[in-house]
């Protein structure tokens, strides 16, 4: 499912109609018809009192305009402030705002914060809003007058129904530009739009519907927009069924670098996590003395004591064993709970620079990575980078509030850049590759926040890229997998609670689900 950005979207409109002929006005009309439509199902019980539409002057007024004149035909008591003088708004948006007069449907001009204030008291009796302020265009914060709006509206706590992206969020990286309308429901135009996914501009779009305003297929491809938000008709692409003599050998055979004094548990949960996720065989290799720990905890998943050099840490002298391991394995999973020692950091450079295999790299594989991030340009294997955002923040030296600011942009460059792909892991995981396509996933809740869930996720994408999936495919399936087993608990057990193994345990059923609907 495409995502788009603001200026694909204008290209698109722009277009539609300078180039395959649909007038713009044309376009609005689908637009408020559409949202129309929507609010009716969204707030049926709401129509009864009176309907105030918040309306811009540009184009997201005049959306609101048309939803104003569907309203009116159906009897609904409104109002349209708009805040602007009328003789400011233009182009199909006036042509619109010229027809609620012949309907009798009162327009307040409310130019200035002084006109406002005079309108706050009645403003307060109404009973459903319709935010048609500013639209996808938005980049800077709001400020001063429409900021004052947008909080009066959100202080009314009466049920707020957005018009393609709730007023003050950037429609491109979710974010809040200073102030926001917190909508029940938002109708959006052709796709939706990026921002509309990722947090916490999820939280503040609502229910969501995309309405269908006559963007010709062939425009959509000419732009080929390149974000995609995950579904479970494309992952079931992915999962081919087994053949009925398949055995664990040709299901994959994965080599798991990992662990540590105190942290066994995540090399154990990525080893076991892989083999939930259908891989055939799964060697976990680690600091000799910590074998006998491991052993007992992965009955199914086969143990390699390393050199070590202290305390549980490998260093360097592992280096020809782990080579030799490498032999006969389809992908190498490394990083969770090795640790940063000096010689640890030399060891897990040096595999990832001579690995022969795919690369899922993880956890300390990551933090061994800082500062010698420029080796990854120059491996000939597909390489998978889990990180969190601290751990995306420590690679490319920046703050971890700057790589929250604008997720899919800090995912995508690293990606292009690096020719690596990149799951920058959080709620709405976002994926990322060296084409620069992205993807969001849509799975995954609260109850997540908990150790060891980036463990399962690490070894769930290693397990399905040991299976023959490429490594596009293994990390959309392997996120999306870890998300939706994580709801089915949520829903089974409670919101939170729920462990990084229970999680683990459940990626099977979630696979089940996926290919029930392909056989």
């Amino acid at each position: 499912m495409y995502l788009v950005t603001a200026r694909e979207m204008q290209e698109m409109d722009r277009l539609t109609i300078e180039s395959f002929g649909i007038p713009g006005r044309v376009l609005m009309e689908n637009a408020g018809r559409g949202a129309a439509h929507f609010l009716f199902d969204q707030f049926a019980g709401s129509m009864k009192a009176t309907v105030g539409i918040m309306a811009g002057k540009g184009n997201n007024g005049g959306d609101g305009f048309v939803i104003a004149r569907y309203l009116a035909q159906k009897g609904v008591n409104l109002t349209v402030f708009l805040l602007a003088e009328s003789s400011a708004v233009k182009g199909d948006a006036a042509a619109n705002l010229k027809l609620l007069s012949p309907l009798g449907i009162p327009v307040i001009e409310i130019p200035d914060e002084d006109t406002f204030s005079k309108h706050k008291s009645e403003m307060q009796h109404y009973g459903l809003w319709v935010d048609a302020i500013l639209g996808t265009g938005l980049q800077s914060e709001v400020k001063d007058y429409f900021r004052e709006v947008i909080n009066f509206i959100n202080g009314l706590n009466k049920p707020v129904f957005a018009v393609d992206v709730p007023s003050g969020l950037n429609s491109d990286t979710g974010q809040l530009c200073g102030a926001c309308i917190h909508a029940q429901a938002t109708a959006t135009f052709a796709f939706a739009k990026t921002g509309h996914m990722l947090y916490p501009g999820a939280m503040y779009t609502g229910m969501l519907k995309v309405v269908d305003i006559g963007i010709p297929n062939h425009i959509v491809q000419q732009i080929r927009p390149r974000q995609y938000l995950l579904t479970p008709d494309h992952l079931r692409t992915y999962f081919q069924p087994r053949p009925p003599d398949a055995h664990k050998g040709g299901s994959g055979h994965l080599l798991v670098v990992a662990g540590s004094t105190g942290k066994t548990g995540a090399a154990a949960m990525t080893a076991m996590s892989a083999m939930r996720s259908g891989a055939g065989l799964v060697t976990l290799a680690l600091a000799s003395s910590l074998n006998p720990v491991v052993e007992s905890q992965v009955l199914e998943v086969m143990t390699e004591p390393l050199p070590e050099i202290a305390n549980g840490l490998l260093g360097e002298s592992a280096f020809d064993h782990v080579m030799d391991l490498i032999a006969g394995k389809k992908c190498l999973a490394i990083g969770p709970g090795l640790g940063q020692a000096e010689e640890t950091k030399n060891l897990v450079c040096r595999i990832i620079k001579k690995s022969p295999i795919p690369l899922v790299v993880d956890a300390d594989g990551l933090n061994n990575l800082v500062g010698r991030t420029q080796l990854l340009s120059q491996l000939k294997v597909p390489v998978v980078l889990t990180p969190h955002p601290g751990e995306m923040a420590r690679l490319i030296n920046t703050s971890v509030a700057a790589v929250q600011q604008d997720r899919i942009t800090t995912s995508r460059d690293f990606a292009v850049n690096f020719k690596v792909h990149v799951v920058l892991k959080g709620a709405r995981t976002v994926i990322a590759h060296p084409d620069g396509s992205t993807y969001i996933n849509p799975t995954g809740n609260s109850g997540m926040a908990s150790g060891g869930m980036g463990d399962v996720l690490t070894g769930a994408i290693a397990g399905l890229l040991a299976q023959g999936f490429s490594p596009e495919s293994a990390a959309h399936a392997g996120v999306y997998l870890h998300g939706a087993a994580a709801d089915t608990l949520a829903k089974s057990i409670g919101p939170f609670g729920f462990l990084a193994s229970d999680v683990m345990n459940a990626i099977p059923g979630e696979i089940r689900k996926l290919t029930d609907a392909t056989t």
